[in-house]
This record gives C-alpha cells, sequence and structure tokens, in this order.
C-alpha cells in the first residue's frame, strides 16, 4: 500500500458547488474509485485559503495503469466535466499534473 497526497486550489466562487457535487458523488465514479485501486480516499477543504488536501491510500500494482483506466472512463470524464471547473492548479505542480502531488515526509501508524 502506498499513501498518496496531492494539492490543489479551490476558486471562491466554486466552493458551494464543489461542496455540493461532493456532497453526493455518483456512485459510479465511487466503485471506478474503487476498481482502480484506491482505498480510504479524503478531500479535505481550507478556507479561506481554498486549498483542497487528498489523500488515498493506493492498493495496486501499476499506479499508471490504473490512472490511465480511471481517466478513459467516459462517466469520469463526465464527473471531471464538473469538478474540473472548480479547480484552480498551482503553478508550482509538475508538467502534466493537475493536482500538485506531495511528498510524504511523516507517518505514523
Amino acid at each position: 500500500m502506498q499513501r498518496m497526497g496531492m494539492v490543489i486550489g479551490l476558486k471562491p466562487e466554486m466552493i458551494t458547488e464543489y461542496k455540493r457535487l461532493h456532497a453526493a458523488v455518483w456512485p459510479e465514479i465511487l466503485a471506478l474509485i474503487s476498481d482502480c485501486n484506491i482505498r480510504n480516499y479524503t478531500i479535505f477543504l481550507r478556507e479561506p485559503e481554498n486549498l483542497l488536501f487528498g489523500y488515498w491510500e493506493y492498493h495496486g500494482s501499476d499506479f499508471s495503469a490504473d490512472m490511465a483506466k480511471m481517466a478513459a472512463s467516459p462517466k469520469n470524464q463526465e464527473w471531471w466535466s464538473f469538478t474540473i471547473p472548480c479547480q484552480q492548479p498551482l503553478e508550482s505542480r509538475k508538467e502534466g499534473e493537475w493536482w500538485a502531488m506531495m511528498e510524504e515526509t511523516f507517518h505514523h501508524d
């Protein structure tokens, strides 16, 4: 299992909409997340900075393949058509990233 953290901005005028979407995530999206070997997926919002922090535990053996599967899903592409306009990527993210991946620097069970 690999713990993963990521961060992205949230447009202030889209906070209510983003919360509304995530209060009732579509069942197909939840199933896809599980099918792509992601468990314990959590998104936190920090206001007033309007930063989203995402955390998940990856239980698969080919992260790139699982992320490609997720990206190729027509239902997920539809979901993203609603969520992506709410988000504001960090300028410091790496090339090819939307959410900026974070380095795990401490963990305690």
